[in-house]
């Protein structure tokens, strides 16, 4: 077996555990869920469940892979026995994303490609994205140069790959996401007279216009599904990265930092997309997932003529950035696993791993072409409607295998080895452990409950709608 590597300090474990968490989520989900629950209200839910729910989520994972020193697949198991099955489950989660993620890294490539090269006017063209992801060849060759990429990372190892692309990209991201934030606000419809400074209002100032209690109830559980997802939990990656960050290291800093820096450039995605959206496209443009990224933002960009080409390329430079960190966790997940369990080789799992998911990738990006016998529509159920085989893969791992593998872990150390095990990892070179009433009651009763509701919300049972 490979000797485990270690990030070389807090400063590379941040940056990685960061860029991790900063992905396409954050981009186009937060500000979709911020725009529709109450601008404000939603925020200030966000930032109160970031500091309780997804604090404990965060260092509990992180706590487990230094304890164990390995990775998910193989952590849980050595807490506790019964609960190995736990660590197959978590490893199934990144299994089942990468293929999927790198398929859509490949979607922002292709549109970084055409606004770098100055034909952003064709992505605005209605019916480009669809005929772009219907054509298998182009998106099968660009998914195929986003998962070499992440595999050259991978292959490179921690420090080499993960840590060295961390502190290139994580802190250029963040640079193009300050910029593309404050011209956001600077922006003005010259037809309308509408300025970024009025989209800024309707994203931060609480509406509550008409709510009623589901209303409110919705907006809790959307902001904690939004968290959820963007700090990379019930996934193996942060439990991987906590096997190697350093004994000496400060762990309750570092994950302060963490939570820190994703709510950052989660809130900073809003400022980046309403305000500019709300200039050019009103209330009515606001949606999510790749409809706002591949669909309306092209259109948002075009409208500001010259220097929309320019703010776009940065815009879809920056998305790559944040897809890259992410898938590149996604697989170290996978591959951290396979050399902890089999004893395999860095570079053979590497390998398998990215001819695996390239095969999956495939199969799923032949789902969208019409007479492919991999085409599908079917409605899930948490309501959404003539869904492709990709959202169906990305509904299994998010919406079933996640909240299962998040349950199980608030079980395991919340009743079974205590939370007592998670308080004496953190604060084991006497750093003062600042929430632990709150982490005991949330890793014990709170989160269980809060993630037990989220499941069936997921599963269609319970709707606020």
């Amino acid at each position: 077996m490979e000797k485990r590597n270690k990030f070389s300090g807090s400063i590379g474990f941040v940056l990685a555990a960061a860029g991790s968490a900063v992905g396409l989520g954050n981009i186009w989900r937060f500000p979709n869920l911020a725009a529709k629950n109450g601008g404000g209200l939603f925020l200030v839910v966000y930032l109160i469940l970031a500091l309780s729910f997804g604090f404990t989520l965060l260092i509990t994972e992180v706590s487990i892979g230094r304890k164990t020193n390995q990775s998910s697949l193989t952590a849980y198991g050595k807490l506790n026995k019964k609960f190995g099955w736990l660590g197959v489950f978590s490893a199934i989660v990144p299994f089942l994303i990468l293929p999927y993620y790198c398929i859509v890294g490949g979607w922002v490539l292709k549109y970084a490609v055409v606004f770098i090269t100055g034909n952003g006017t064709k992505a605005a063209q209605d019916g480009y994205f669809v005929e772009f992801i219907s054509d298998p060849k182009v998106a099968i060759a660009f998914d195929f140069i986003f998962l070499l990429a992440t595999c050259f990372v991978i292959y490179r190892g921690v420090n080499k790959g993960i840590e060295s692309l961390s502190k290139i990209l994580m802190p250029v991201l963040l640079v193009i996401v300050v910029g593309i934030a404050i011209f956001s606000l600077t922006i003005k419809n010259e037809e309308t007279g509408v300025t970024g400074l009025e989209g800024l209002k309707y994203y931060v100032v609480p509406n509550v216009e008409g709510f009623k209690l589901s209303d409110y109830c919705r907006v809790i559980m959307d902001a904690m599904g939004q968290l959820f997802y963007s700090i990379s939990v019930a996934m193996g990656i942060m439990v991987t990265y906590g096997s190697y960050f350093k004994k000496e290291d400060n762990l309750i800093k570092s994950v302060n930092r963490i939570e820190i820096f994703d709510t950052i450039v989660a809130f900073l995605a809003g400022v980046m997309i309403i305000p500019a959206v709300y200039v050019f496209m009103g209330k009515e443009g606001m949606t999510g997932g790749a409809g706002l990224v591949f669909m309306v933002i092209p259109k948002v960009f075009q409208s500001m003529g010259g220097i929309g080409q320019f703010v776009g390329a940065l815009f879809f430079l920056m998305v790559l950035f944040a897809a890259l960190t992410s898938s590149i966790s996604v697989l170290e997940a996978v591959v951290s696993g396979m050399i902890d369990k089999f004893g395999t080789s860095r570079k053979k799992a590497v390998i398998s791993e990215g001819i695996i998911a390239l095969i999956i990738g495939i199969i799923i990006c032949f789902g969208y072409k019409a007479k492919s016998i991999f085409y599908m529509e079917v409605d899930l159920p948490n309501g959404a409607k003539g869904q492709q085989l990709l959202d169906v893969v990305d509904y299994l791992a998010n919406n079933i295998f996640m909240p299962v593998v998040a349950i199980g872990t608030c079980i395991l150390i919340g009743w079974v080895v205590k939370p007592k095990t998670v308080i004496d990892e953190a604060s084991i070179n006497g750093e003062k452990f600042g929430r632990k009433k709150l982490f005991t009651a949330m890793i014990t009763v709170i989160a269980p409950i809060l993630l037990t509701l989220l499941l069936l919300i997921s599963l269609g049972v319970i709707s606020f709608d």
